[in-house]
């Protein structure tokens, strides 16, 4: 089938390749960036529009109207209590940013019409998990019977980023060569300082109840695909799961997709944040997929280092120092190494002021730190950290 130019031109999409998929084309002309484009799935809390207390039971008919009107980019996820959009796939960082914002807006104009309202956090400040109830849908329902009670305590709300990369021995180097890397990703991204009507102290809560489940935490030391493989059919042979979109770490090769997915962060409670840190990832990705070598140098000393460092992103956010084989170095410095390695990508993707902007997130904190700072300001309110996390999910 082939199709019109002039159309393809109005609708801004793109043939990409010899598979002829298409891709929402760059409004800068980055042709060239379509082996690393993107997308991002985004995890909500759906929350009485007038308590903002998290919603428990969630009729069909408001995943039904929000499928229809975003055309199939909104859909229910394990609890009731959740709703995920996902975006196309994008090469130019400001088209996503603009699709995340429609997505956002028109889910949570959905939800009102429900009495209910969206907010984009890693947890929900005053959730109590022993309420929750799983989506009446075989799949989660049966997750539910697995984990049990661990299942129950998964009232949590992540990012996704997925980013193409076609040829699979490279996803499983670039993987490897990430590691070190993604304790970044969960420190620039924390916003989940309270659990259960508690001030945790860490920013970043979510991870430590999402570890409860098996495959989670950071991805093994796999060679390449043939590992991966045999670890795959061995669980799935022993009956341990169904298939590999049971494997939850912390990155990990796409099930259905030619992509590489970031599954550490946070959901982001600014529109701005998540895509600042998906245009990071895709240019590291970038970086370490033109320079196979580096996968090699991973040792397992530093899968032990950002074991380490993930938990000290878990439990600092902005404020982490990470530890390294040379001592002590602060989110702010190592943030500044990874954006001068990855500026030339960056540049090559047409995302090199969306990447050098991260640094902003330092200088004004992340949601855990705004999260924290209305808490105080307030008194110790958490129905005022509800509200600033609803406002601020569709403010963008």
């Amino acid at each position: 089938m082939k199709f019109d130019e002039n159309i393809l031109e109005r609708l801004r999409v793109n043939l990409n390749g010899e598979n002829g998929g298409l891709i929402i084309r760059s409004g800068l002309g980055h042709d060239n960036a379509a082996e690393y484009s993107f997308g991002i799935e985004e995890e909500y809390f759906l929350a009485d529009a007038s308590t903002l207390e998290v919603a428990t039971q969630t009729p069909n008919e408001l995943f039904e109207a929000g499928s229809f009107s975003t055309g199939g980019q909104a859909m229910r996820e394990m609890l009731q209590a959740q709703i995920e959009v996902a975006t196309n796939i994008h090469v130019d960082a400001n088209d996503a940013f603009e699709e995340l914002k429609f997505l956002r807006r028109e889910v949570a104009a959905v939800a009102g019409r429900y009495g209910l309202a969206i907010m984009a956090s890693g947890t929900h400040p005053t959730a109590a998990w022993p309420h929750s109830r799983p989506t009446p849908k075989a799949r989660y329902e049966n997750m539910i019977k697995d984990l049990g009670t661990i299942g129950h305590r998964n009232m949590l709300c992540g990012m996704h980023v997925h980013v193409q990369m076609r040829d699979v021995e490279k996803r499983f180097a670039v993987m490897r060569a990430m590691i070190p890397f993604l304790p970044l990703f969960i420190a620039l991204s924390a916003s989940s300082p309270f659990w259960s009507s508690r001030d945790t102290g860490l920013r970043g809560y979510r991870l430590a109840a999402y570890d409860e489940l098996p495959r989670t935490g950071l991805p093994e030391l796999f060679e390449g695909k043939a590992d991966y493989d045999a670890y795959v059919t061995a669980l799935v042979n022993s009956g341990v799961m169904p298939d590999e979109t049971h494997i939850w770490w912390a990155m990990r090769p796409s099930f259905r997709h030619p992509t590489i997915e970031l599954r550490a962060p946070d959901v982001c409670t600014r529109l701005e944040d998540a895509v600042l840190i998906a245009c990071l990832y895709r240019s590291l990705v970038r970086y370490l997929c033109e320079r196979p070598g580096l996968a090699e140098d991973v040792t397992v000393v530093d899968r032990a280092i950002a074991v380490e460092n993930k938990w000290r992103a878990q439990r600092y956010g902005t404020e982490c120092v990470f530890a390294t084989k040379s001592g002590g170095v602060s989110i702010k410095e190592m943030l500044s190494n990874v954006i001068e390695r990855v500026s030339n990508d960056a540049a090559a993707l047409g995302c090199l002021a969306q990447v050098e902007r991260c640094r902003h997130i330092l200088v004004r904190g992340g949601s855990a730190d705004s999260q924290r700072t209305v808490y105080q300001r307030s008194g110790n309110d958490l129905e005022a950290v509800t509200r600033w996390i609803a406002e601020q999910t569709v403010a963008g």
